[in-house]
């Protein structure tokens, strides 16, 4: 998970209740509009393994946050071991709050289907099951619409099929605190894994020059 905190304004204790009431109704009318808040938009992405999503849209610029968890399944509340080990139906999966004034959903649609296996139905890379499979989750037509005619542009430079899912956002669960940011907390165990697993390799020999920024 990675954030970017806005500045803090401390406030020097001990001012008069009419001092403060001062300087608060003078602020909000002189506060610089650099500093009102920015609007920020979400959206769900499920590559496989959550610690390697997350990785690859930390690197995007425009992303503010990434989240590593669960979506898609008929479990409140489900754990790592519940996902991967029964029947809960959830899909690994990541959310991500970016600025679309730098970056748009489109292009973060195309970054993740270049970062992907979106020819395996069976999961990603070396990690199989339903809780690997790839898919898009959209909370609005206009996102539906984008993702579907991303997969179709994208499906003619492939082998294979894509068979990444459209599906309609559901609720997002973040998964257990050992799973944020693994990959910096644990970079020789992340490396090795990823490395192990094929994931670079196989996008690679997918995408070509296009597979950029692992």
């Amino acid at each position: 998970m990675r954030t970017r905190s806005a500045p803090v304004v401390a406030i020097v204790a001990g001012l008069a209740a009419t001092s403060l009431a001062f300087f608060s109704s003078a602020g909000a009318e002189d506060k610089p509009a650099s500093e009102a808040p920015k609007h920020m938009s979400s959206a769900v992405f499920a590559g496989g393994c959550f610690w390697c999503v997350e990785s690859d849209f930390d690197k995007v610029d425009g992303v503010i946050e990434t989240v590593s968890g669960y979506t898609g399944g008929h479990v409140a509340n489900p754990t790592y071991k519940q996902v991967s080990h029964e029947d809960t139906g959830h899909y690994e999966s990541v959310k991500v709050t970016y600025d679309p004034d730098v970056v748009s959903y489109n292009q973060l649609v195309t970054y993740f289907l270049h970062h992907i296996d979106p020819t395996d139905a069976t999961g990603q890379f070396c990690d199989k099951g339903e809780s690997y499979r790839s898919a898009i989750f959209v909370s609005t037509p206009d996102e539906r619409a984008t993702a579907e005619a991303d997969i179709a542009e994208v499906s003619g430079a492939l082998p294979s099929p894509v068979v990444t899912k459209v599906i309609n956002a559901d609720t997002f669960w973040p998964a257990e605190d050992y799973h944020q940011d693994y990959y910096q907390k644990n970079p020789l165990k992340y490396r090795y894994y990823r490395a192990a697993c094929g994931r670079d390799a196989r996008v690679k020999e997918l995408w070509g020059d296009e597979a950029t920024g692992h």
